[in-house]
């Protein structure tokens, strides 16, 4: 699959969960009303978008949003914990629920079509989630270990059918509880299958690692997944934080391996999209962070390459999206070599990191 066929199919992809989601809500007016909507706002985005192309000013279509850095689990290996950007506790400096809005309505404005909502773990902050619902041109994918999704949550999504839950497993239960937690695969088995007895649409996010590889992509993993109304799954390369965790990386070959299955299963199975990271950068001439193709404001408002890359220059409560995005770091990394290098595999800007924090001091 090639630069422009990667386009069309991601493109494709997103038309056909919009078609599912539209389909989720015929027997309920207003959503499908909404989804139709939704479908319209997605061309006016891309229209603003390449307005800003034709006057010489790139804007992505995707952000991510790391809304709090506050979680309920302590999953083994976890970059965000390692990274000191998660914690128990209530931490101080977090963006506002109103300013979260602030974010969503800039983003909307500059036509960006999807905000990913991440975290810590997103559903600890029902008020941004709320605020979220508030922007039905935007799809919000909501990465979730899913243990806090109870009835009253999935009311709330039922009617705000631009929120989609991202379901975070290993693979089966085995391999879910041994890095979540005990009993964590039947907690989010359990909300998947009221999911689809709603007829809502979600995804699942498998962090892929040298000892789930095989399990993660087989036939039997993707069949259960897909019988029980997954609609969109991403594949992330563990990213290793620690000497320690090293040999869970994937190797240049199970990341071949991956990259032939993903692209298997997209020709095989038109039932689900399926989203590859970082393995996709190769269908694209390199990283696609610090506004290439995406970039992070983390919890605190700070504008960041990505969630891998925690550096930044430009806070968003002092600024707004736009200029964020022209910032000293985003602009040096945008058009300098790093992005570009040929690196060891997972994150080249991980892999980097003495090299942006060189950018960041000049």
């Amino acid at each position: 699959m090639n630069d422009r066929e990667f386009e069309q199919y991601l493109t494709e992809g997103v038309e056909n969960v919009v078609k599912d989601l539209l389909k989720a809500s015929l027997f309920h007016p207003a959503e499908s009303a909404f989804m139709l909507r939704f479908a319209a706002s997605c061309k006016r985005a891309d229209a603003v978008r390449h307005s800003f192309e034709e006057e010489g000013e790139h804007i992505p279509p995707f952000l991510i949003a790391s809304i709090t850095s506050v979680c309920n689990l302590h999953c083994a290996g976890c970059y965000a914990r390692s990274l000191d950007t998660c914690s128990d506790g209530s931490p101080v400096r977090q963006l506002s629920s109103e300013q979260w809005g602030r974010v969503f309505s800039e983003a909307t404005d500059l036509g960006i079509s999807f905000i990913l909502l991440a975290g810590g773990e997103p559903m600890v902050r029902s008020d941004v989630i709320e605020k979220a619902a508030e922007y039905p041109d935007i799809l919000f994918p909501i990465f979730t270990n899913g243990t806090l999704i109870d009835d009253d949550r999935l009311a709330f999504l039922d009617k705000h059918r631009n929120l989609i839950p991202v379901f975070s497993v290993e693979g089966g239960q085995l391999s879910t509880d041994a890095r979540r937690g005990q009993g964590i695969f039947d907690k989010v088995q359990s909300v998947m299958l009221k999911m689809q007895k709603k007829r809502l649409v979600f995804g699942a996010s498998v962090t892929v690692t040298t000892e789930n590889i095989s399990e993660v992509t087989s036939d039997l993993f993707i069949k259960n997944l897909t019988d029980s109304g997954c609609k969109l799954i991403f594949y992330i390369e563990y990213v290793p934080t620690e000497h320690s965790s090293k040999a869970l990386a994937l190797n240049d070959e199970l990341r071949e391996q991956l990259a032939a299955r993903v692209d298997e299963l997209r020709k095989e199975n038109g039932s689900a999209l399926f989203i590859s990271f970082p393995g996709d950068e190769k269908l694209s001439d390199g990283c696609l962070a610090a506004g290439r193709g995406f970039f992070h404001i983390n919890s605190h408002g700070g504008a960041e390459p990505c969630p891998f890359s925690p550096y930044s220059d430009v806070n968003v409560i002092e600024t707004s999206l736009r200029e964020a995005l022209k910032s000293k770091l985003f602009l040096a990394l945008r058009s300098g070599d790093i992005l570009l290098d040929e690196h060891e595999g997972g994150c080249v800007l991980f892999q980097k990191r003495e090299e942006v924090e060189k950018l960041l001091l000049r």
